[in-house]
């Protein structure tokens, strides 16, 4: 017994370093606090940059005696493994009160901070749903928050490549004065990714701020950006032609109906783009603006889109109808869409026969998310469309709407048109459909 405890001892002893590392990457932080205290070469794997590389640090609002040690916890890794981050997301769950805010703000200055004095690392963060435009935030701690996260970006600026900043919903000035940090030191910034949706508070048109062109004349090397159409001008696409068409891949743009988007853009100025930025791909996504007029003026067809998303959010209006965008507007993609959603109350309107149209004259689409009022016959024909190679889809994920309380015969009907072509589905598709009454 002793000879077989020694030898698995020894064993565990001379386990090799990657190994060992290996073993602990897959321990939280309690286990792994445990672990280093078995012997020193524990306690050197524990302390190795490669387990530190990326953190996220979650905040929760909702009181708790389990939450009480979170602030300090965070303090706590930053002092000890900060100088190893390269890739840091800070998140704020469920912000209760004002109190919380101020302590929150307050840890989060030390931690930046600590951060901005160790660490020559860092080269992703991403601070999501700050949603600074709430009673919560007090002007003094809000602005405090924001001067402590500029300076912060400023000391990063030469080497963070990745800002997230969606739902900071904060006002023109303070959202240029931030990313304007990043540009600071040399007048330049040369980060490749941006995420900046939701990040001005609702209901402003930032397309028609001098002060936030001025700042995205900065950016010298954007790969993607993602932000609101209310940032879109002919001034903003002539900028990142000139700046960084060399780089630029992808564009996400939110249409958020509570935002402006009535501004006139020029189909001339995305053509100029495209045309400078041959790798660019376009994705939109669009809530709650439905009516054909409205994405008619956005929607133009010089824009190499690659992926449109329409949501009602189940709110149906009698004012607009999806036809003409099914038989109009989007087939205008057919040479570039890959990927197509429509969550629509539709109640009003059938739409078999154009969504099926719109999606064989689609060459390129892949992807098809519908969650709208369809007949089950819709699917038998899509089905049978692909299986004769008329369509390229590899994934159909539909929800058909309907306003009966029993779906029994409709789920019948979808066993059997599952089990007609189940040869077909289960080798070349990620396929869902369900039915969803809607009463």
């Amino acid at each position: 017994m002793e000879d077989d405890s020694e030898h698995e001892q020894s064993s565990w002893a001379y386990l090799p370093d990657v190994c060992l590392r290996h073993v602990f990457h897959w321990l939280d932080d309690r286990d792994r606090s445990r672990a280093a205290l078995v012997c020193k070469k524990w306690s050197c794997a524990m302390h190795s940059g490669s387990l530190w590389r990326c953190r996220t640090i979650t905040f929760y609002g909702q009181p708790s005696r389990a939450r009480t040690l979170e602030f300090q916890s965070a303090l706590w890794y930053t002092k000890k493994f900060g100088k190893y981050l390269k890739h840091l997301e800070i998140k704020l769950s469920n912000p209760y009160n004002t109190p919380f805010i101020k302590k929150f703000q307050v840890i989060m200055r030390g931690l930046l901070s600590h951060l901005g004095k160790c660490n020559s690392h860092l080269v992703s963060l991403s601070i999501k749903y700050l949603e600074l435009d709430c009673l919560i935030w007090k002007n003094v701690v809000r602005a405090q928050f924001i001067k402590n996260l500029a300076t912060f970006l400023k000391r990063m600026s030469n080497q963070l490549d990745y800002l997230n900043l969606k739902g900071a919903r904060i006002t023109l000035e303070e959202g240029c004065e931030l990313l304007n940090s990043l540009s600071s030191v040399t007048n330049r910034s040369f980060i490749s990714e941006i995420n900046i949706e939701d990040f001005f508070s609702l209901h402003l048109s930032v397309y028609s701020s001098a002060l936030f062109h001025q700042t995205m004349s900065k950016f010298h090397r954007l790969t993607i950006l993602t932000f609101n159409y209310n940032c879109i001008s002919d001034e903003l696409l002539d900028i990142l032609r000139e700046r960084s068409s060399h780089s630029l891949c992808t564009l996400n743009i939110k249409c958020h109906i509570h935002d402006p988007h009535g501004q006139v853009v020029s189909g001339m100025s995305w053509a100029n783009l495209a045309k400078r930025a041959p790798k660019l791909n376009v994705n939109f996504f669009f809530e709650r603006v439905m009516k054909h007029d409205h994405l008619a003026r956005i929607l133009l067809e010089e824009i190499p889109v690659r992926s449109i998303s329409l949501r009602s959010c189940y709110f149906s209006d009698p004012d607009w109808t999806m036809r003409p965008t099914l038989t109009n507007l989007l087939p205008a993609y057919w040479h570039g869409l890959q990927k197509l959603t429509l969550e629509l109350n539709n109640d009003h309107e059938l739409l078999d026969n154009e969504l099926l149209q719109l999606i064989l004259s689609c060459k390129r689409l892949l992807f098809l998310k519908v969650w709208a009022f369809l007949s089950v016959s819709f699917m038998e024909r899509l089905l049978q469309n692909r299986a004769e190679r008329k369509c390229i889809l590899t994934t159909i994920k539909v929800r058909i709407y309907t306003a009966q309380d029993d779906s029994t015969e409709e789920e019948r009907l979808l066993a059997d048109i599952y089990r007609k072509f189940k040869y077909l589905i289960d080798s070349e598709l990620n396929y869902f459909v369900i039915t969803y009454p809607m009463v």
